[in-house]
């Protein structure tokens, strides 16, 4: 809370290049359904057909239960989310919203953001851990997680009162935020407590989450009645997290319009206008307030088909993925947007790239992908996922605040029970979902935007695909296919910007004729039998990225994966990596000078001093003015001192 260029490629996304096998048949053939058991709720499935959905999507992401994580990082990281989530006892969780409507409770209270002094507690223990332990019952079955989700629910109903009001604080702070007395943020906790409730039902099909939603939506609705429009430009200027997005939803799944309309009045004209115009005036705001209402505008557009919220959301993308993020796809430094777009030579700080401000720039690249269906967004998404996200955790399950840049830093984590900030629950849910972006589809149509070892069960096509893969370590993605009976598929495998070179397909063991270039997809339509399989490689190579602003700082990106430099320095211990309240270790970390390549004299390479490291994917050799550096993936940096930035030898 607390650069690559793709600013205009949005005007190109309807001739966006396609390759297709040669000679291959045009025609459909319709695949009866088969039967498959499903954990999504039938409510939820009647809200994909989308009868309030005024603007659909050209792509459909898959429900969370149709893609399973095979082993691997990704589901590693998934697993051990999910058992930090079972550590949390839900009379704990409870306790603060109990308190507060006046029934007992003898729990120790939690720490942090989440104590009973704290003015934001609730947002984790009734908001973000519940829309985490949905995501995980969704994608992975845990049912004793889902019963002790649904037992905080059952709790928490009866911590309502008869008029909808749900808090673990007082509705008193409303009253102060009304007169614009100081107080912290109280709509953006009341918007993770929707978002928890709304999550339960869509995804674990728990109706009184619905119920304690609905009561939630008609307290805000009261509330607004009661405020002037000038009262509310007021109340707009704080931090109100995304209200317009998750009344938009809840309008959604009722139908009521007094919600679609309450959703409205948190609609900040002052943001949203510049945006729809095209003006970036993002310049000393504070990023991860900005970038829920930007979500908000992107899911009334396709509740209503108002293109001008279109625009909102496409331009507040494409100018904060294309000129305000670092070499990670992570975004902003102590939290703000300091400088305009493409100005970044002085944001390399310990706070830099908030993680909650990378887990909504995910949730706004998936709106725009699904409007478009341009695979080059899903370079910045797979920049993001693999290096602002992925790293973001240790092995206990804790989380990152701020993704630090400074040379010299470490990774500082929350701590178990005394932490919750607000990226501590960003992440519980992002960790809970690596699954719902991989694949996307279309009547006919499957689009495979990630490589990351999977499995995809598609019942309308009678078509379960494994993705047997590596990567990145391994340049090569296989694709096993079980059909239920020859089915006519065109299957569109991403052909991500960074590929060095052409790509390579087989089909059943032959090499096959085929042409694709980076930032396009890669199309085969045919008809496919069972046991059929492909191969996919993606030649990827070493490549510099200057800082946006500065041209003499530089990061180094294998693929799409950005690596670090471990630096000498005093040793990180796990003390120095744990904070309680505040993410604030400032005073321990000892930044130092970007290291600088040393050149072999003479050589017309520029990247001869780096060497692989035999045997170690993803691993290099550094020649360095101070002697050699290993270098490797900034997502597996976990106890070092490093650096992500170098400097050119003449700065």
């Amino acid at each position: 809370m607390r650069h690559y260029d793709r600013r205009r490629f949005l005007a190109g996304t309807a001739a966006a290049v396609t390759a297709t096998l040669a000679g291959a048949p045009r025609l459909r053939a319709d695949t009866p359904p088969i039967e498959v058991e499903s954990r999504v709720p039938a409510a939820l499935a009647a809200l994909r057909q989308g009868p309030r959905e005024m603007a659909r999507d050209s792509l459909q992401a898959f429900a969370l239960d149709q893609v399973t994580l095979s082993p691997g990082p990704f589901a590693e990281a998934a697993a051990i989310n999910a058992r930090y989530l079972h550590q949390l006892p839900v009379d704990r969780l409870a306790h603060n919203f109990l308190r507060q409507a006046g029934l007992p409770s003898t729990a120790q209270p939690l720490g942090g953001w989440e104590s009973p002094e704290c003015e934001l507690r609730g947002h984790f223990c009734g908001g973000h851990w519940l829309s985490a332990a949905a995501l995980v019952w969704a994608t992975t079955a845990d049912r004793t997680l889902k019963q002790r989700a649904d037992e905080l629910v059952a709790i928490l109903a009866r911590c309502q009162r008869s008029d909808g009001y749900l808090s673990a604080f007082p509705d008193s702070f409303f009253e102060r935020l009304s007169h614009g007395q100081k107080v912290w943020a109280p709509f953006y906790t009341l918007h993770k407590i929707l978002c928890g409730h709304l999550d339960m039902y869509m995804h674990a099909g728990n109706q009184q989450a619905l119920d304690i939603a609905t009561g939630l939506g008609d307290w805000t609705v009261h509330w607004l009645n009661g405020r002037s429009d000038a009262q509310m430009n007021e109340i707009l200027r704080t931090e109100y997290g995304g209200m317009n997005d998750a009344l938009c939803e809840l309008y959604a799944i009722t139908g009521n319009g007094r919600y679609l309309d309450a959703a409205h009045r948190f609609d900040q004209a002052s943001l949203l206008d510049p945006l729809a115009a095209h003006r970036d005036e993002l310049k000393g705001l504070h990023s991860n307030t900005q970038l829920p209402k930007i979500i908000g505008a992107a899911r009334r557009y396709e509740l209503t088909g108002e293109q001008r919220y279109r625009r909102m959301a496409e331009f507040g993308w494409e100018t904060i993925s294309g000129t305000r993020c670092y070499a990670n796809g992570g975004s902003s430094n102590d939290e703000f947007w300091n400088n305009g777009p493409d100005d970044l030579h002085d944001q390399l700080g310990v706070a830099a790239a908030e993680c909650c401000v990378a887990y909504n720039l995910l949730k706004l690249t998936r709106h725009v992908y699904g409007w478009t269906g341009d695979p080059r967004a899903f370079d910045y998404y797979e920049r993001n996922l693999y290096n602002a996200r992925l790293g973001t955790q240790d092995p206990a399950g804790m989380k990152l605040y701020y993704y630090p840049l400074a040379p010299g830093s470490y990774k500082y984590f929350n701590s178990p029970l005394h932490s919750f900030w607000c990226c501590t629950g960003t992440g519980a849910e992002e960790f809970a979902r690596f699954n719902d972006s991989i694949y996307f589809h279309t009547p006919g149509e499957l689009y495979v935007n990630l490589y990351i070892a999977s499995r995809l069960k598609w019942a309308e096509q009678g078509l379960t695909l494994s993705q047997l893969t590596r990567f990145p370590e391994q340049d090569v993605s296989d694709f096993k296919l079980q059909l239920t009976a020859p089915a006519r598929l065109r299957i569109n495998l991403r052909i991500p910007s960074w590929t060095a070179g052409a790509p390579q397909l087989w089909i059943n063991d032959q090499l096959q004729n085929v042409s694709a270039l980076p930032g396009s997809y890669l199309s085969i339509e045919r008809m496919w039998h069972d046991k059929d399989h492909l191969r996919l490689q993606l030649p990827m190579q070493l490549k510099m990225q200057p800082l946006p602003g500065d041209d003499a700082q530089f990061a180094l990106l294998y693929g799409p994966i950005t690596l670090a430099a471990e630096l000498p320095g005093d040793p990180v211990t796990p003390a120095m990596q744990h904070c309680d309240y505040w993410a604030d270790p400032k005073p321990a970390i000892r930044t130092q000078p970007a290291p600088i390549p040393l050149r072999e004299e003479g050589s017309e390479q520029a990247l001869d001093w780096l060497r692989p490291l035999p045997g170690q994917p993803l691993h290099f050799t550094a020649t360095t003015s101070t002697g050699a550096l290993v270098v490797r993936p900034l997502n597996q940096i976990l106890r070092e001192r490093y650096a992500v930035y170098w400097r050119t030898a003449d700065s």
